[in-house]
């Protein structure tokens, strides 16, 4: 989600005020904690994932579901009974952006042993076990990505209407302030403009064109035959799945956070938006709107005169360079830096790849400041940098080690969508984490041109891209053969970018491999399970892992967003009109919910490597 400190939050124009004072020292934050670490190394693989949940209540009687808005009780009440009570608790609880959503951690990192890959799951099914207890009769907490009537009408419990007039902190037609989680956090000065593609079923409307108040922004602003949304909520109130890992030295994290950022998205989850059913199966353009802050000016619609830069993104998208050198010839996106912070870093030791990252970074403005963390110990401390790099929500994030700490150098993956199940969550986590693991092993080059990266995403986003899309990938993966991590072996020598290193790709070829195209992701993890030591129980943990992954490329099973899209299409009250009732959404998230408490198989979604042991704590069965 991004720093959230305890405080006095600031407005706005409070914060604004700040905003050079938190660039300034939060470099100066940075520098103090690169020279003391930059030299560091030999640190060992820990890693942690995130999964965010939504809380929910049934209404069994009416057939309704909504979202409850206890996060803040909830949170408070497993911090007590959790970390607070004992520091080596397993599971941690952190708030989210909306007031009906939590994140659970791992309580420690996990270690570098094969035997670790096999604690995921039970750790998982420990902090859905855990949240549940705390709830009330008839709530759960769910692993949706979008809740799919998000913005409707009476959506929330309690009920809660929108404040779109002055006074409202998003002003949005849809989306109420009491869903938000306290902390503030914008500068754009206008509404977001979300406008997703509304599948076009038999009897959907053609033209598919919504009604807003005469002279309001939604009328101006809201597409024919899309879906419109106007606030921050309708994408950072969706739930994602992360997973950070440390590696040995800064120079390893720079080559991983390069090598993943090429790796699409197979995790399509999320294909319901306010109420219909939209075009796309991934929220990550939703997500990049909502928290799209720039200004007019920064947009490119009016003369630069208050701000500073033209961007080119919201602060939610792909990454826009390369850190490692071998990647340094495949940066061919134009970058906005800030040169002043750029030239202080150079002149501070910081070679040029990290430095430009970081003054890319720091053109943004500090989205939320506390009264209380104004004036810092640059020495001790890092909030006003990460104040400016945890608001930089890219698909990867290079992390540096806190100041005074035994963690080291790390690297977060971030691109993933929340699946329903802990079996599926685990399955990506470890899918991600291993492949890390191979990536450094067999020193592999996944590198492209960035911007064949940023087109890759465009496509992952599309309805059923993992069967139908194409995706640029780089066809020779073990071209370095001698590969360093702090060198690239022969692909550094070649400082043109050929196109001929890379290829269309369909996700199956891409995981699964293809004679004479690709060896694939799979094989080559299969491959190295084979000469690693590892116990029966993990191993065949992994290779049902990887046999979820396997099948969802290939087709044989469905996405979340595919599996989604043919429950509500074949739902008794469905009129192929393309809209989603609260009774057809009560079905859905309750059949969610028992399949992720293990009280309904699905084949279909999890195939046979679903193992079935009961949960005990459900306090949502649909006898009630």
């Amino acid at each position: 989600m991004g720093l959230l400190s305890q405080g006095s939050p600031l407005s706005w124009e409070e914060t604004k005020r700040h905003a050079d004072h938190v660039r300034r020292h939060g470099i100066l934050q940075f520098l103090h904690i690169y020279h003391a670490v930059k030299d560091r190394h030999k640190d060992v693989l820990k890693w942690g994932d995130e999964v965010e949940y939504m809380l929910v209540s049934f209404d069994h009687e009416n057939k309704k579901v909504r979202l409850v808005l206890s996060g803040e009780k909830v949170l408070e009440t497993l911090q007590e009974k959790g970390e607070r009570t004992n520091p080596n608790h397993p599971t941690l609880w952190r708030p989210e952006y909306g007031s009906y959503m939590i994140e659970g951690t791992p309580g420690q990192p996990y270690g570098g042993t094969m035997s670790e890959f096999n604690t995921v799951e039970a750790n998982m099914r420990k902090r859905r076990k855990e949240a549940t207890s705390v709830l009330e009769e008839n709530q759960a907490v769910c692993t949706i990505t979008s809740f799919p009537r998000l913005g409707c009408p009476g959506f929330t419990l309690p009920e809660f209407k929108p404040n779109p007039v002055e006074g409202g902190a998003s002003k949005s037609l849809f989306f109420p302030d009491e869903a938000i989680n306290k902390h503030p956090r914008f500068r754009r000065g206008e509404k977001v403009v979300i406008n997703v593609p509304i599948f076009k079923d038999k009897n959907t409307p053609s033209p598919f064109i919504e009604t807003f108040p005469e002279g309001d922004e939604a009328s101006r602003s809201s597409k024919p035959d899309h879906i419109y949304m106007d606030a921050m909520g309708f994408g950072m109130g969706n739930c994602c799945l992360q997973v950070t890992f440390q590696a040995c030295s800064i120079s390893e994290a720079r080559y991983l956070y390069d090598q993943l950022a090429t790796i699409c998205p197979l995790f399509a989850a999320s294909p319901f938006y306010r109420g219909y059913v939209s075009d796309i199966d991934c929220r990550w353009g939703v997500i990049s709107a909502s928290v799209d802050d720039r200004t007019r000016e920064e947009r490119g619609l009016e003369p630069l005169k208050n701000n500073n830069y033209r961007i080119s993104k919201s602060r939610y998208d792909s990454i826009d360079s390369y850190l490692s050198k071998c990647g340094e010839k495949y940066n061919d996106i134009d970058l906005t830096i800030d040169k002043e912070i750029y030239e202080q870093l150079l002149q501070e030791g910081i070679d040029h790849l990290l430095a430009q990252h970081v003054a890319h970074l720091f053109i943004r403005d500090p989205l939320t400041l506390f009264e209380e963390k104004i004036h810092l110990d640059d020495a001790n401390e890092s909030d006003h940098f990460e104040n400016i790099q945890s608001t930089n929500w890219q698909t990867m994030r290079f992390k540096p080690p806190p100041p005074n700490s035994d963690i080291g150098w790390r690297v977060e993956f971030r691109p993933m969508e929340v699946q329903l199940t802990d079996f599926e969550n685990s399955a990506y986590v470890v899918f991600v984490v291993l492949l890390t693991r191979v990536i450094l092993s067999y020193k592999l080059d996944f590198l492209i041109p960035l911007s064949k990266v940023d087109e890759n995403m465009k496509v992952a986003q599309k309805r059923d891209a993992v069967l139908q899309g194409m995706f640029y990938f780089r066809k020779d993966i073990c071209k370095g053969g001698n590969a360093v991590v702090d060198g690239c072996g022969k692909a550094q020598n070649s400082m043109e970018l050929a196109a001929e290193e890379y290829t269309l790709m369909s996700i199956d070829t891409i995981i699964n491999g293809k004679e004479g195209v690709f060896p694939g992701l799979i094989p080559i993890l299969n491959c190295y399970l084979e000469n690693m030591e590892v116990d029966v129980d993990t191993r065949c943990s992994i290779l049902n892992y990887l046999k979820l992954i396997k099948k969802r490329a290939s087709g044989e099973l469905m996405t979340v967003a595919k599996w989604m899209r043919e429950f509500i299409g074949n739902h008794p009250d469905y009129k192929q009109d393309s809209v989603i009732t609260d009774e057809m959404n009560y079905s859905l998230i309750l059949k969610c919910n028992q399949i992720a408490n293990e009280l309904c198989e699905c084949p279909e979604l999890l195939g046979s490597a679903f193992r079935k042991v009961k949960y005990s704590g459900s306090k949502t069965d649909s006898s009630n």
